[in-house]
C-alpha cells in the first residue's frame, strides 16, 4: 500500500535532516544527502573519499556476517557460493536497472526506494530499527567504505 506523498516527503525530510549533518563520534556515520532522481530517492555522492573496490564489495556480498546478500538474492557470477536466496530479485543485471546513486540508497536504506514493507535491511542506518540485539545497537551493518565497495561491485552486474 502506498503512503500519501505528504507522509513520504515528511519522512524523507526527517532522514535528510539527520543524515546531512556533520559526522559525529556518537554515530560514526558519514554525512550524506538524499536526493530524488527520476522519482525515487538516491544518494548521488559517495560516502567516502576513497572509491569503492568491486572485489572487496563481492567479498562483503558473500560474507554471511556482513552483507549476506546471497541470503535473499541470486547472483550468477557468484555461482560458486552456496545457498543463493529466492526472497529478493536476482542481482544479475542490477546495474542496468539502477545507477550508482540509486544502488547506494538501496544499500543504505532500501525503504526509501521500495516501501516500508521490504524485508531488505538498511545496511547503513542506526535509527528507527526494530529488534536490534544490544551489542549491535548504534552500529551500522556496513561501514561507509563497505557500502561504497558493494555499490562498486553491483555496478559491474550489467
Amino acid at each position: 500500500m502506498r503512503r500519501p506523498i505528504t507522509a513520504f516527503a515528511l519522512a524523507g525530510l526527517c532522514v535528510l535532516a539527520t543524515a546531512a549533518g556533520a559526522e559525529t563520534a556518537s554515530t560514526g556515520l558519514a554525512p550524506f544527502k538524499i536526493v530524488a532522481i527520476d522519482g525515487s530517492d538516491s544518494i548521488p555522492e559517495p560516502l567516502t573519499d576513497k572509491p569503492g573496490d568491486a572485489a572487496a564489495g563481492a567479498k562483503v556480498v558473500v560474507n554471511r556476517r556482513q552483507g549476506n546478500c546471497l541470503g535473499c538474492h541470486q547472483v550468477s557470477s557468484l555461482k560458486g557460493e552456496s545457498f543463493h536466496g529466492e526472497v529478493g530479485p536476482s542481482l544479475d543485471g542490477v546495474a542496468g536497472r539502477w545507477d550508482a546513486a540509486h544502488l547506494r540508497m538501496i544499500v543504505v536504506n532500501p525503504k526509501h526506494v521500495f516501501t516500508e514493507a521490504t524485508v531488505m535491511p538498511a545496511f547503513y542506518r542506526i535509527d528507527g530499527l526494530n529488534r536490534v540485539r544490544a551489542e549491535f545497537q548504534g552500529k551500522p551493518i556496513l561501514t561507509a567504505q563497505q557500502v561504497e565497495d558493494v555499490v562498486a561491485y553491483l555496478t559491474t552486474l550489467k
